[in-house]
């Protein structure tokens, strides 16, 4: 508005309401856009929560504004979860680093994700969301943007040279002049923080015979970009409300890691770092990697040292055993359990679970001795130890049973995805458990896959066998002889 106008309006204010005021200059409204194209992490791991978010930002034309899409695969992240992340995308407005003003022009492409089964919750997700934002504008060249306004001036021909020389002054571009009559009428475009006080100016120097006409034309690369970032003043780095860190789970303790550390510590490979990349703001594709049985015996040497395997004499009485069965056959399988996911989902085991924990345990171990020491499988049972304070952690062997406790720090999910990721894509290892994302991570890393349900069904049915084996062992008449000692033995 012009003076007058102004005047006007602080009288009104005052005799409506009696309230004093005054109007200031104002200031501008600035946006920040990129552009290069940058993959923005964000992992939220405190004590008993979990969500790891990857997005891609691509610079977009002018006037786009914000553009959403997913290009993540559901077998990677469920449908349900990707839709939330697009809805923390969509609610907030996120700020650029220059000036912590609005982003625009930008189109975030959901990557990638991860979610756990017992400790994500939406809020989660919220903060891996925002954290991935900021993150990867932390990384990018950014472009602070300021408004433009589209303006027509009429001046008589006298002043048309000064208008012209303002407007390139105030870094303005325009067209060439045309008569509007005795007038002179001059468009073109100008930045609002140079131009939005001209029209003083202009009556001012034609004795109030020239006009002006101002219109928002989008916002446009900043022509004194330094100069307003000095003036502004805007740390990102300590907007803690806008924080590009992430929290990783340590030691049963979320520890922050700044942004610049954050591809040192996520959980997902980078979806941008292949050479061959994929479709703009498609994830990377993640193929398992063969090795061989050397390698495997070389991971299980590191993880539990030499096996010592008992020797055993051979009968005086050479007996035929009855055909065993296919899984007893099973030439060196290695089985990774998770121990309380499958003494939890074992409804025998879960009513001892209630009462004494300690007891379940011993259970199911013997349990577990039994199916290994008869199918020749090594089988490594991990439980969970990362909730007690300064626990090391411990691997022991019972019978045929590798019996892993995981240290302060560590879940057994993590170890089982950890040892499972190692041993890579090799059909002799098989991961049991109920937990999707850890049978999710087997998948990728190319070992089998079996449920607890199911692997409870496998092992009653092993043990059954074992029985019948015995029994038949037992009502031999060789072996009723040895037992009788007229064998010379006992």
């Amino acid at each position: 508005m012009g003076r007058i106008q102004a005047e006007i309006l602080r009288e009104l204010i005052r005799d409506r309401f009696g309230i004093e005021t005054a109007l200031s200059e104002g200031s501008v409204m600035y946006r920040e856009t990129i552009r290069d194209r940058v993959e923005g992490v964000g992992h939220f791991e405190p004590l008993r929560h979990y969500a790891e978010v990857h997005l891609i930002l691509d610079p977009l034309p002018p006037g786009s504004g914000i553009v959403l899409r997913s290009a993540c695969p559901e077998d990677d992240l469920d449908r349900n979860w990707q839709r939330l992340i697009l809805t923390h995308l969509r609610e907030k407005q996120h700020l650029g680093i220059l000036t912590g003003s609005p982003v625009t022009d930008i189109r975030i492409t959901l990557a990638a994700g991860r979610a756990h089964l017992k400790h994500t919750e939406g809020g989660d997700f919220r903060e891996a969301t925002y954290r991935a934002v900021r993150q990867g504008l932390m990384k990018a060249e950014n472009v602070l943007l300021e408004p433009v306004f589209r303006f027509r001036i009429t001046v008589p021909p006298d002043a048309v040279g000064r208008v012209m020389s303002d407007i390139r002054a105030m870094h303005g571009e325009f067209e060439s002049p045309d008569n509007d009559g005795e007038l002179v009428r001059l468009e073109g475009t100008a930045p609002v923080s140079e131009i939005n006080a001209y029209a003083d100016e202009i009556l001012s120097f034609t004795h109030g015979k020239g006009r002006i006409t101002l219109t928002p034309d989008g916002y446009r690369p900043c022509h004194d970009t330094q100069k307003v970032l000095e003036e502004i003043g805007y740390q990102p780095e300590k907007d803690l409300e806008n924080t590009a860190d992430s929290v990783f789970c340590s030691h049963g303790a979320g520890v922050t890691i700044p942004w610049n550390r954050t591809e040192e510590y996520m959980h997902l490979p980078s979806c941008l770092s292949q050479e061959k990349g994929p479709e703009p703001g498609a994830p990377a594709v993640r193929r398992p990697v063969s090795i061989d049985d050397r390698e495997l015996e070389a991971i299980m040497l590191r993880e539990f040292g030499p096996i010592r395997r008992r020797e055993y004499s051979s009968p005086t009485v050479n007996m035929a055993p009855p055909a065993l069965s296919p899984a007893a056959k099973a030439k060196h399988e290695r089985i990774l359990v998770d121990g309380y996911n499958v003494l939890f989902a074992w409804k025998s085991l879960k009513l001892i679970a209630a009462d004494n924990l300690d007891l379940a345990r011993a259970e199911l171990t013997e349990i577990l001795a039994n199916y290994a020491g008869f199918t020749g499988a090594e089988l490594i049972l991990v439980f969970d130890g990362f909730r007690t304070p300064g626990n090391p952690g411990s691997r022991t062997r019972f019978h045929s049973v590798n019996l892993v406790y995981t240290g302060d720090g560590e879940t057994a999910d993590a170890y089982i995805e950890r040892l499972a990721s190692e041993m890579g894509s090799n059909r002799s290892v098989r991961v049991v458990t109920g937990d999707n994302l850890i049978r999710l991570t087997a998948l990728r890393s190319g070992v089998l896959r079996t449920s607890s349900a199911e692997f409870e069904q496998e092992v009653r049915e092993e043990l059954r066998r074992m029985e019948e084996l015995i029994g038949q062992t037992n009502r031999n008449p060789h072996m009723t002889k040895l037992k009788d000692g007229k064998n010379g033995t006992d």
